[in-house]
């Protein structure tokens, strides 16, 4: 079963509160979607340990109920 746009929002929000989290569905199909997340809490962690962190706070759905996911994380900007 897919996830939708707001529950994928849902699940990183509650991993990561400070987030700003910007959600597309690349194909329209609610299984291809692209994320963008914006947390202070991504401060002195390199790219690959953001994306851990994102993939942490969905809790095990990458790959099962989330088929794939264009991830961009970054710091907010000062």
């Amino acid at each position: 079963m897919a996830m939708d746009a707001a529950e994928i929002k849902r699940l990183i929000k509650e991993g990561i509160p400070d987030a700003t989290v910007t959600i597309e569905d690349l194909r329209g199909d609610g299984d291809h979607y692209a994320a963008r997340v914006i947390s202070s809490a991504f401060a002195g962690k390199n790219r690959v340990q953001q994306h851990q962190m994102v993939y942490q706070a969905l809790r095990g759905n990458m790959g099962e109920a989330l088929h794939a996911l264009a991830l961009q994380t970054s710091v907010p900007a000062n």
